[in-house]
């Protein structure tokens, strides 16, 4: 637990024009992708910064396109190897939150990056394992679709509706080490998969996207989850106590009926 008593007073919708858009606070000078630090961090010393993907404000990945797509992807590489290179950083997570309901304060496209002093405990978990499941190819009813080097599957037991996991076949540990071809195709597919979602679940359906990757430990392999925040188009997926107090998961959408209605959409 990181203990954050400084981001209570954030506010939760800010005053006046976008301070994401260009001309704003957080964006003075016209720009293509842009990263900042997070003036209300949850991790000190200058380790969780902001990306804006964009300058236009009603924006998304399946409207940038693959091309501007990747430049958001060429940002989150660097800024994994400026801060993985810290001494005080064990581990950089990239993520977005996208939508009112998963918590967004601000709707102007962007994502995080958070740099931690130790290694977070379920990508620690992860790199325990004694063989990588990821280096293996998904079942084929659990399939979505393949692009190029990367493919996107349905896990066997997702905890989270039409959750997504996006890999590439090749073991590689993270952005910067994937090179620069690599990473263009996961803007290929990270926009073929959220034009997917889109079609399935609705325009601006709320979304969770976070990247797991560590440069110094052979057993990563970079991976990413793409989860939905409803379980039917309208209909939030809601974690109850049950999910909560006892760490158990109830999934209403059976996985390989999930991964049909990806690969239809």
């Amino acid at each position: 637990m990181v203990v954050t008593p400084w981001r209570q007073a954030r506010p939760n919708l800010p005053d006046g024009p976008c301070p994401f858009c260009p001309g704003g606070v957080e964006a003075p000078e016209p720009y293509d992708v842009r990263h900042i630090p997070n003036r209300w961090p949850a991790l000190p010393d200058g380790r969780h910064e902001v990306i804006l993907h964009c300058p236009d404000h009603d924006s998304s990945f399946p409207a940038l396109g693959e091309e501007r797509t990747a430049l958001v992807v060429e940002r989150w590489s660097a800024r994994t190897a400026a801060l993985g290179a810290r001494d005080d950083v064990a581990y950089v997570f990239v993520f977005e939150n996208h939508g009112r309901m998963i918590g967004s304060t601000i709707e102007h496209p962007h994502s995080q990056v958070m740099a931690f002093g130790m290694i977070p405990p379920l990508p620690a978990a992860e790199l325990s394992a004694t063989s990588c499941h990821l280096c293996l190819d998904p079942a084929d009813d659990l399939l979505v679709t393949r692009r190029g080097d990367w493919r996107a599957a349905v896990p066997d037991a997702p905890s989270w509706p039409y959750e997504l996991l996006i890999s590439p076949r090749g073991h590689v540990a993270d952005l910067p080490a994937a090179g620069r071809r690599l990473r263009q195709g996961l803007a290929a597919i990270l926009v073929d998969a959220l034009t997917r979602m889109e079609r399935l679940l609705g325009r601006d359906a709320p979304y969770m996207l976070w990247i797991h990757q560590h440069a110094n430990d052979p057993a990563a392999h970079l991976h990413l989850h793409l989860a939905p925040a409803l379980r039917a188009p309208g209909v939030a997926r809601h974690l109850a106590a049950a999910e909560l107090g006892a760490g158990v998961f109830f999934d209403p959408v059976d996985p390989r009926q999930a991964a049909a209605q990806w690969r239809s959409a």
